[in-house]
């Protein structure tokens, strides 16, 4: 077997390599089954099995109660962005957005689609380095919905606490720090996320939904994009993502195993501390991007003194089993992911190649 590296992409994104390992052993038949998950029925007694443990281990490691339903669709948080307002934003026809960076600035995009968007608090002006205070969010009482992003891959900044928004129905977007730490779901009316970063392979995605939402999805609504129709067959209107649902599973049993999420988060905690200490105490030769009260423990988001210092960074870490360092497209620098699968001693030696380029480059 060829010799794993360390994987900072932002998704896809690494995995708990028990949970590859497990795959790998049953990719060419699941045991008992005698075919791979690659091609067993969606409507099989096997797949059913499947998709009822990742639904009933999620609502274990997130206490949710049964005033929710789990979905497992497709399409990604972007088809999320138009599902959320076409279902959720009639008949008010207007909705409340936290914008924190680029997702949830398409999010906006496409809520604007369907109606009115009041942009309730926005960091634009400062370059997304950190999420709205509470007394910064102005919004309507009598909007639909208030919808903000959890957590920002590309700027590397996160809610560490949820907006107030009182008896309005509070919508997330928690693609990048989903299953990162515990939540109180009765929070919120919907959660989505794209797998592809924090729970899974990509092609699935993630939705928790309270029931009585349930109510304001259309029957003019294409079938596709009406969560009601999505709830009543389970996920299986349409042929699912079966692999990836398969994989979610395996996570979550992962998750279970290591002590759930209080302790994942712990570790999350751990990790973060010791890639943002180094930052902190380089005197300036690595400069973070966000705020230290917005910091995101999944996103590290920092920069060098020059473009070209940060190239030498990335090639050189390259070459020394560190992948996927570069920062995104549309802002440059560097950024470090380290999600849930991350292990401990990937950030460590990160954070050893990061000290030993500073005395040779300082």
């Amino acid at each position: 077997m060829e010799k794993r590296i360390y994987n900072f992409s932002a998704g896809p994104a690494i995995l708990p390599e028990e949970v590859l390992k497990e795959a790998q052993e049953h990719l060419f038949a699941l045991p008992g089954v005698g075919m791979s998950v690659l091609e067993i029925s969606h409507r099989s007694k096997v797949f059913d099995k499947i998709i009822a443990e990742a639904k009933e281990d999620l609502k274990k490691l997130l206490a949710i109660d049964d005033n929710y339903e789990l979905l497992f669709l497709q399409g990604g948080a972007s088809l999320q962005f138009s599902m959320v307002p076409l279902n959720l934003m009639p008949p008010k026809n207007k909705a409340d957005y936290i914008v924190t960076g680029s997702w949830s600035k398409k999010a906006v995009k496409e809520a604007k689609r369907v109606g009115t968007v009041n942009i309730a608090a926005s960091t634009e002006q400062e370059n997304f380095t950190r999420v709205p205070k509470q007394e910064e969010i102005k919004l309507d009482p009598d909007a639909a919905y208030v919808h903000f992003t959890s957590n920002n891959t590309i700027y590397g900044t996160e809610f560490h606490k949820e907006p107030e928004v009182g008896k309005v129905p509070l919508v997330c977007d928690a693609s990048s720090d989903i299953l990162h730490k515990k939540i109180d779901v009765n929070k919120y009316a919907l959660i989505y996320a794209g797998a592809q970063k924090n729970m899974g392979p990509s092609g699935v995605t993630f939705i928790i939904i309270r029931k009585d939402m349930l109510e304001r999805s259309q029957d003019t609504l294409h079938s596709m994009l009406n969560y009601k129709i999505h709830v009543d067959n389970g996920s299986l209107y349409n042929t699912p993502a079966v692999f990836g649902v398969y994989i979610i599973n395996l996570v979550a049993k992962w998750l279970k195993n290591l002590g759930g999420l209080d302790a994942m988060y712990k570790i999350n905690e751990e990790k973060a501390g010791l890639l943002y200490k180094c930052i902190d105490e380089s005197s300036g030769f690595y400069k973070g991007h966000a705020l230290p009260e917005s910091r995101s423990l999944m996103n590290i988001t920092f920069r060098l003194n020059s473009e070209d210092l940060e190239k030498k960074l990335i090639s050189e870490a390259s070459a020394a089993g560190f992948d996927g360092l570069k920062g995104h497209r549309s802002v440059g620098g560097l950024r470090a992911s380290i999600y849930n699968a991350f292990p401990k001693k990937g950030v460590e030696d990160l954070v050893s190649f990061m000290k030993d380029f500073q005395k040779k480059n300082g």
